[in-house]
């Protein structure tokens, strides 16, 4: 069987559409189409299910995606492991981030990696804390940012130590305090990051037996901030969120010194391909330069 019928495949499954994973594979939708049929003719069994809402998977082919997206992932290892051979840096690696890495990290970490390997392409994909715990279950990344502890059974890189903040109002009567005590934030109009979109501030929240009187909730780290800054309420956030911008905001350390544990989570350095290899270690060397 030739693995473009299988490329193919997961394009159309990704994009939920044949038409979308035409446009992005650089095919015409009946090559698509005729790779998608030809492949169903080997196997035997349909593997998508077409109707006007999009493409779906059919039973059968939600047992053969994870295989399929392991089988391509090897596949790219030794494609990068002869191009290494034979004196080339070339691949692609596929990177899980969120906003403030993305805006804080990558730019550094990126100049400095194809600085040295010019011909790797790289595919940011963004999400929350538990989509990209789940694109590194699924194959669907190579790494990714997480919070450490994971919520699934990676080989996990510590890289940081982040502090988490209360974000007050300027002028709120309690922004004058040198902590914000524990106490004081059942008494306040909470705003908090929505669920799956940060661990942190619910397990600090939780270890504290805090239960906040929330009335807003947002995956929006700067929504959050704006709301704050008009008065909304107070929150919790990282401090690598509130770097470089000029926030209306009071900014306290919680009374525990709470922080969060920032990491590079992959499912294996010993069988991560050469590119994500030299991904990891990429970002744990600008880290070094970037705290000094």
């Amino acid at each position: 069987m030739s693995i473009t019928k299988y490329e193919v495949f997961i394009k159309v499954v990704e994009q939920g559409s044949l038409t979308k994973a035409s446009d992005l594979l650089g095919l015409t939708q009946s090559g698509v189409s005729h790779a998608i049929n030809s492949l169903e003719t080997e196997i035997g069994f349909s593997l998508l299910l077409r109707g006007r809402s999009g493409i779906k998977l059919t039973a059968n082919g939600e047992k053969l995606l994870k295989p399929i997206r392991e089988m391509l992932n090897w596949n790219e290892q030794i494609k990068q492991i002869v191009t290494s051979i034979n004196g080339l840096e070339a691949g692609t690696i596929r990177i899980g981030t969120f906003t403030s890495v993305s805006v804080h990290w990558l730019p550094g970490i990126l100049k400095q990696y194809l600085n040295e390997y010019p011909n790797i392409e790289i595919k940011l994909i963004e999400g929350d804390y538990e989509e990209i715990e789940n694109w590194i279950s699924n194959g669907e990344i190579d790494c990714g940012f997480i919070t450490i502890p994971a919520q699934g059974q990676f080989e996990v890189i510590p890289l940081k130590k982040d502090r988490m903040l209360a974000i007050l109002p300027l002028d709120h009567p309690l922004s004058q305090l040198p902590y914000l005590p524990f106490s004081q934030i059942e008494k306040e109009p909470f705003i908090i990051p929505s669920e799956g979109s940060d661990y942190d501030v619910r397990r600090i929240l939780n270890i504290a037996s805090i239960k906040p009187n929330i009335k807003f909730s947002s995956d929006d780290d700067y929504a959050i901030i704006a709301m704050v800054e008009n008065g909304l309420g107070i929150s919790i956030l990282p401090e690598l969120v509130l770097q470089g911008r000029d926030h209306n905001v009071c900014l306290l350390e919680l009374e525990d010194h709470s922080f969060r544990s920032l990491g590079i989570a992959i499912h294996s350095m010993k069988d991560a391909s050469p590119a994500a290899r030299r991904f990891v270690n990429c970002v744990q060397q600008w880290l070094v330069s970037w705290e000094k």
